[in-house]
Parts: structure tokens; C-alpha cells; sequence
């Protein structure tokens, strides 16, 4: 069966929301929190004396990522996008790559199996 990677990076805000969406409906996911720049409007912080403002460099992001079967890529593609969704610029992207192979090191199982 084709396996596919799914990485979604999406709003820092967002992780719980999009985490509550997929965890009945994947194995299991991988959160890495970081900065990103994209599209989005960046936050504006104090600065002095709180007379001033400036514009942040990056946005606070996360990327999600994880390894599903074909079959399962619409489905969670969509609760990801419905979970991040503010209906402003910056909500993320949501990338598809194929997956050639897939290994468990613990159970040495691979392919789908190894999900």
C-alpha cells in the first residue's frame, strides 16, 4: 500500500486544537515548534517604555508532521486545515510527499505495518 507523509506548519495556537483533531485517526505525530516567516501577519510588541511598538521577525509556527496511508491523506488533510483554520493569512500549508519506505525500530516491522 503507498504511504504518504503529511507536515502540516500551522499556528503555534493551534497545536492543541489540530492534536485533538488527528489523534483518533493517526498512529502517531511528531510537534516542532519554531519560528517561521510566511504570508501572515507578524505580532507587534511593546518596546522602550511602552511608548513604541515594533513588528516581530517571525511568527511563533509548529510543523505536525506523520506517516499515513494513502487512503487516509484527504481525511486528515482536512481536519488538520478545518482545526488551523482563522480565515486569516498565515493559518500554514499543508504538505504531501510520498513515502518509499517506512521502518519500526522497535517492532521491525515496515511499510503500512510499521504505522
Amino acid at each position: 500500500m503507498q504511504m504518504k507523509r503529511i507536515e502540516a506548519t500551522i499556528q503555534a495556537t493551534k497545536i492543541g486544537a489540530v492534536s485533538e483533531a488527528i489523534t483518533h485517526i493517526v498512529g502517531g505525530y511528531t510537534i516542532l515548534e519554531g519560528k517561521g516567516r510566511g504570508s501572515g501577519a507578524r505580532q507587534e510588541m511593546r518596546s522602550g517604555r511602552g511608548t513604541g511598538t515594533l513588528t516581530a521577525e517571525y511568527n511563533q509556527v509548529a510543523t505536525i508532521s506523520t506517516v499515513v496511508n494513502d487512503s487516509d491523506v484527504e481525511k486528515i488533510s482536512t481536519a488538520i486545515a478545518d482545526a488551523a483554520f482563522t480565515g486569516k493569512g498565515g493559518d500554514g500549508i499543508i504538505v504531501v510527499t510520498n513515502v518509499d519506505s517506512v521502518l519500526n525500530i522497535a517492532s521491525k516491522k515496515s511499510g503500512s505495518e510499521a504505522l
